[in-house]
């Protein structure tokens, strides 16, 4: 019988925390690290072009593609939820924005019982983890592993003329929303290194993958981890059908994500003892807040017809890809180099709100959303198009993660709870004026040959809250499924993670 492997870390997951962790973990030579990913490399070209995302977007095997249940706040209709199965996780797979957390964010975790985690005590690590290639300030730093860059001066000539109708609409220019304050109008930022993503494995991971005392493991599905007196000893997994069983000298950290971190909990036997118990699941620790709590970003697009070119007539005819595949295959610059959401802003849904609730999304193209995996992404409309775009930044509704059964291959059940909250529903109601607000204004207004989706007869409340039940989707940021806080019945965690 073979001898189970001792680690002093485990790590489950190897997305946007799990490589950072496995980095600052192994730092210390003198401890043995171990990474688990469900999924395989990122050793992909979709991957490493910013705008292959379009491609990862409903990938088989990159990809967990993850239905909804459906749900009563977007009619009936279940929603698409992408998550990366791979390394780097969903930093391998998304659109690369980045935007740090509203300082009121912090202050409000810290005000809730959770000691290190105000603005202040987070700004440094901020500073700490970015490369800035903007320069760094009292708010920004640089030479840290995570570039991000700024796409002022690449952005399509719309972007210019959407900051410009923006202004026109109250909303002031914001030439750094990761600065001082992130409301107004700007030009977004990205997480790219000379023209390839910048995930979190290309910031955190792949520097270390030769240290002697770090092992990485694709492929290796956890199944549960092991328990005994009250304690994480170590974890199970599927590799290439073969059970393994690793064990801890120190800890096992749960780095999942929204999804799959809740779930794997709970097939452990940690959850709510009544639910886990009807799965034939033995419960060894009642905690009913796993995978409660589940809060999404809701969004959804204004589609316009332009007067003047945009992405699409670039992207759609085959030799305008051409050209700007050869583009960026020399020299790493053009659209292909870029996220598709150029620009944005956070704004008030009204002005007596105490801080911006609403992000505000600008694309220099369109495309009609079609069923997952039935129509490409990136396969723009065929009219010059353009679209403006909202979420809302701190929604109300909450809704859970559940198993659909003792099988952990089987999906888990999502449910959303969508606009279960009234006020979710007003405020995206209010966001969507203000995205006719600004298109109502120059130099946008002179170029809008005709608003195609929703389309003018959508004026009233009623309309708009249709219209957005029937549209709106999310916008891929699930969170507060392991919730953190003082008191083990309202939450998952303690302020220290544990």
């Amino acid at each position: 019988m073979a001898t189970e492997q001792v680690f002093d870390f485990i790590i489950v997951g190897a997305g946007s925390a799990g490589c950072v962790l496995a980095n600052r973990l192994s730092a210390d030579p003198s401890v043995r690290v171990l990474l688990l990913e469900a999924g395989g490399s990122d050793f992909n070209f979709w991957i490493r072009m910013p705008i292959g995302y379009g491609k990862t977007f409903y990938h088989p095997t990159l990809n967990w593609r993850y239905q909804t249940e459906p749900d009563a706040g977007t009619g009936g209709r279940p929603s698409y939820w992408p998550r990366g199965r791979v390394i780097g996780g969903s930093s391998s797979i998304n659109a690369m924005v980045y935007v740090r957390g509203q300082h009121a964010d912090f202050d409000g975790w810290a005000a809730l019982g959770n000691p290190g985690w105000s603005a202040a005590d987070i700004l440094p690590v901020y500073k700490r983890m970015e490369d800035n290639l903007q320069g760094g300030d009292a708010w920004r730093g640089t030479g840290g592993p995570l570039t991000v860059t700024s796409m002022n001066g690449s952005v399509h000539t719309l972007a210019d003329d959407y900051l410009k109708a923006a202004a026109a609409a109250g909303i002031p220019i914001n030439p750094d929303y990761n600065g001082e304050t992130q409301e107004g109008a700007s030009v977004y930022q990205v997480t790219t290194r000379k023209g390839l993503r910048c995930s979190s494995a290309d910031a955190y991971l792949h520097p270390v993958r030769r240290r002697k005392n770090l092992e990485v493991r694709t492929n290796a599905h956890v199944t549960r981890i092991l328990v005994e007196s009250g304690r994480a000893v170590g974890v199970e997994y599927l590799r290439g059908g073969v059970k393994t069983t690793v064990r801890t000298a120190r800890e096992v950290v749960l780095s999942a994500g929204a999804v799959n971190s809740p779930q794997i909990l709970m097939l452990s036997g940690i959850g709510d003892a009544s639910q886990l118990s009807a799965l034939g699941i033995a419960p060894i620790h009642h905690a009913p807040m796993v995978g409660r709590n589940l809060q999404d970003h809701l969004g959804f697009d204004y589609i316009y017809e332009s007067s003047r070119p945009t992405l699409n007539d670039v992207l759609r005819p085959w030799w305008g890809r051409l050209g700007v595949g050869l583009q960026y295959v020399l020299t790493r610059k053009g659209p292909l180099s870029l996220s598709v959401n150029q620009a944005g802003g956070f704004v008030r849904s009204r002005p007596d709100r105490p801080r911006p609730d609403i992000q505000l999304y600008f694309s220099p193209l369109s495309y009609t959303r079609a069923v997952p995996g039935k129509r490409a992404l990136m396969r723009t409309d065929l009219f010059s198009g353009f679209m403006l775009g909202i979420s809302n930044c701190h929604p109300k509704s909450r809704g859970e993660i559940a198993l659909r059964s003792a099988d952990p291959f089987a999906p888990p059940l999502i449910r959303p709870n969508y606009l279960s909250v009234s006020a979710d529903l007003d405020e995206l109601i209010d966001g969507a004026r203000i995205l006719r607000r600004i298109a109502a204004m120059q130099p946008l207004a002179g170029l809008i040959r005709r608003e195609i989706v929703p389309g003018p007869t959508v004026e009233t409340d009623d309309e708009m809250a249709a219209d957005i039940r029937a549209r709106s989707g999310s916008v891929f940021h699930a969170c507060g499924t392991c919730a953190m806080g003082p008191e083990p019945g309202r939450s998952v965690v303690d302020p220290r993670l544990r």
